[in-house]
């Protein structure tokens, strides 16, 4: 059993309230808010207000309490008079439910509020109040009044009619701007000029999370801050703009971000230029979602020409990862991850599943507490409840924090996504683009994908995804060279710590093979060069027995006579789940010239290998007495008169029938291991998958297709579900038991009996 006491150890002072509160995360977030309400929009404590009962007649709400509410004066929140702004907060790792908004804009209509905010301060989001009903959908607007224009009603009219919110589309036309700046001013190549954006977007990120006070990064700021710098200047020898990118790094130097002589290369006029276009936008609180989006939009504007293969169609991406439906506690990899779409998705999956069991866990919470006896209570118990029932919540909502070494989120993150890319600068916008969505990113490595890598080895993943290249060769002249060893010796002890005995095997990989070729690595080395073969046995080496590959291919791999001998390996290896026939259209913006099929295998589990394995040898056993005595009968007239006795002609007609015997025998076993260990190959054929040859939006039959495969493969069983089976108990005195198997771990706090 395992306890945290940080919950009860850490407090918090609450301005509204004068006095020090428990530092709920809920707590934290509702401070800081009230912080940015005072020095960013100019409110006065004698104006605002902090859990604040509103009336309300709906049963289940408990005494409903917003967590901010704000007065247009003091006199006005003396008299109890409406307020202005009804503010709901929640933890800053929980991403807010449409439940969320609509029970907080509940709380506003009942307050008589014209604006309703809703904060996890990593997103902020807007709505005008319709006074006397709850509409089907709320109206987002842009922003919140500022204190000097909230008895302003032409001001506060104008707010509330501007609903044009802060959308995807608009960040990545943005950063597109920015782009240009630098290639106008600068004249860097389109991937070049995306570096330097992508140093200022971390440059940002990193001021805007460790500014405590909410302070956007800027230009003021940056002439502000760079006034101070100058003062001692001489000390570092470098310009300002410079000396942040330096920090940066070193804030980011453990995810390899950055090589350590790396430096910005633009002028400081342009980096001023962007800064200006980005101070309209606070990275750090705007939602993962939108951020995320929004750069993977840039990103496939910027890359279309040259990079373009390393971007997998989301559609196709979001359709291998809905059939290959990864659970919670599996370790996903894509060994060439690209620009980290695989990683992303799969990430984005699982945590969807974890917060709706953490929502789950709320309601079973809420129908314990809130039933028909509720109302009978007195208001003294009633709020004794509701405070319990919050503090139930806080609890569960532990379980998203990324800060929580314990949290379900952090072991998603830190501990289940892996990738390498080969190209240091799609390895580095992997992480980029990670961070972005607001995972983790440091299983990402520049590294080649056929070689191990921290955590990357064989036998280690319960799901794989991947889009390797097409058409290239690796050539025998390839050398695993030591260049190729890892020599970061504190990485390496870390490593050694975390993956004890298995990391130097792994690396033997590597370590052992100095001087070999890369090939020889990999029994289909000896069949085919083609890299999407080679990464065929990459990914079912890498897969531990029953795991499950998505893999993007061009169709000859299935049906080129020439690959015959490399098919029969991997379905000596694993199971054909599922093949689904891709119109080449959706690849075409991302310029592919072939036509791709995305196939999806079961590595064999240890029992299903011995029994193929047996199956062969009992077969070959079979075929070969049809031919043995033949076969025996050549090879006594070749040593009966000698080999070199035999004439040249009859010599070479006699090992060509050999040749002839052995090929009918492989070909006899071959069919009759098939027949024995026969089981059923869904194909599905697909005309539209939701992009067309120009890039625009389609039909997508992919997303019903994913729907029917996942009906056909429960009820087929094609493979076991091995997610976690986590349950919650609530043991009384405010505690909750988190219970994985016969574990328990109690949240945020001590249990007392």
């Amino acid at each position: 059993m395992v306890a945290d006491n940080r919950f009860r150890s850490t407090k918090i002072f609450a301005p509204l309230k004068g006095k020090d509160l428990v530092a709920t995360p809920e707590e934290r977030v509702r401070q800081e808010y009230i912080t940015r309400l005072r020095e960013h929009y100019g409110y006065s404590l004698e104006q605002m207000g902090q859990e604040v009962q509103v009336n309300n007649s709906q049963r289940g709400q408990g005494q409903a309490r917003a967590d901010i509410v704000i007065w247009k004066s003091k006199e006005d929140k003396i008299e109890e008079n409406s307020p202005v702004i009804v503010v709901e907060c929640k933890a800053e790792y929980i991403t807010i439910q449409e439940d969320d908004y609509f029970q907080g804009y509940n709380y506003a209509s009942w307050a008589g509020a014209d604006f309703f905010v809703t904060t996890n301060l990593k997103e902020t989001r807007i709505f005008q109040v319709v006074k006397g009903k709850i509409p089907k959908r709320l109206i987002e607007i842009i922003d919140i009044p500022a204190a000097k224009d909230v008895n302003n009603e032409r001001k506060l009219k104008e707010l509330l009619s501007q609903t044009k919110a802060f959308t995807r589309d608009e960040f990545s036309k943005l950063l597109f701007k920015c782009h240009n700046i630098i290639r106008n001013n600068d004249k860097l190549s389109p991937e070049a000029a995306f570096d330097e954006i992508s140093k200022i977007l971390f440059i940002k990120i990193r001021y805007e999370r460790t500014n405590t006070e909410g302070q956007i990064f800027s230009e003021e700021q940056f002439k502000k801050d760079k006034e101070s710098y100058d003062r001692y200047r001489t000390v570092t020898g470098i310009p300002f703009y410079q000396f942040l990118f330096d920090k940066t790094k070193e804030d980011f130097k453990n995810d390899d971000l950055f090589d350590t002589n790396e430096t910005l290369r633009i002028r400081e006029n342009s980096f001023e230029a962007i800064v200006r276009e980005l101070q309209k936008y606070n990275l750090s609180t705007t939602s993962d979602d939108v951020k995320g989006i929004a750069f993977e939009q840039f990103l496939g504007r910027t890359f279309r020409g040259e990079l373009g293969q390393f971007f997998t169609p989301r559609t196709v991406v979001d359709f291998m990862v809905d059939v290959l439906d990864p659970q919670e506690g599996e370790v996903l990899c894509d060994p060439c991850c690209g620009s980290g779409g695989f990683l992303i998705k799969a990430f984005e999956y699982v945590r969807a599943k974890i917060e709706t069991d953490i929502h789950k866990a709320k309601e079973d919470i809420k129908n314990r507490y809130y039933t028909d006896d509720y109302e009978k209570y007195s208001v003294k118990k009633k709020q004794a409840v509701d405070e319990l029932v919050n503090d139930l919540f806080a609890k569960l909502n532990y379980e998203l924090s990324i800060d929580n070494e314990n949290s379900r989120l952090r072991k998603l993150s830190y501990d289940c996504i892996y990738g390498t890319d080969a190209n240091p600068r799609m390895a580095r916008t992997a992480k980029m683009n990670m961070i972005m969505h607001g995972d983790g990113h440091g299983g990402v490595h520049h590294n080649d994908g056929l070689l191990n890598v921290n955590g990357i080895f064989e036998d280690r993943f319960d799901v794989i995804l991947t889009n390797p290249p097409f058409g290239a060769r690796v050539e025998k002249s390839l050398k695993i060279t030591e260049a190729d060893k890892y020599t970061d010796q504190k990485r390496i002890e870390k490593y050694r710590e975390r993956y004890p005995g298995d990391y130097d095997r792994a690396m033997g990989q590597i370590n052992n093979n100095i001087g070999k070729s890369v090939l020889d690595l990999y029994e289909t080395g000896s069949m085919s060069s083609l890299t999407e073969v080679l990464f065929i046995e990459r990914c079912l080496n890498l897969l531990r027995p029953g795991g499950r590959l998505g893999v993007v291919l061009p169709e000859g791999v299935l049906n080129n006579p020439m690959l015959q001998k490399v098919r029969d390996y991997f379905e000596s290896k694993a199971k054909i789940i599922f093949i689904t026939s891709i119109p080449q259209d959706v690849f075409v913006a991302s310029g592919a010239t072939v036509k791709p099929s995305v196939v999806f295998l079961r590595k064999f589990t240890n029992d299903e290998t011995d029994r193929w394995y047996t199956l062969k040898s009992e077969a070959r056993d079979r075929a070969f007495q049809q031919y043995a005595a033949e076969w025996n009968n050549i090879q006594d007239n070749l040593a009966r008169r000698g080999k070199d006795a035999v004439p040249a002609n009859e010599k070479k007609e006699l090992r060509a029938r050999l040749g002839e015997i052995q090929q009918a025998i492989d070909i006899e076993v071959r069919l009759a291991v098939k027949k024995a260990f026969d089981y059923q190959i869904p194909i599905a054929e697909v005309e539209k998958a939701g992009i067309s040859s120009t890039g625009a939006p389609c039909e997508n039959e992919l997303e019903p297709l994913a729907e029917e495969f996942s009906a056909y493969r429960k009820k087929a069983q094609l493979w076991a579900d091995h997610y976690l089976k986590i349950r919650y108990e609530e043991a009384g005195n405010g505690s909750i038991m988190r219970w994985i198997g016969n574990e328990s771990t109690i949240l945020y706090g001590e249990h007392k009996a």
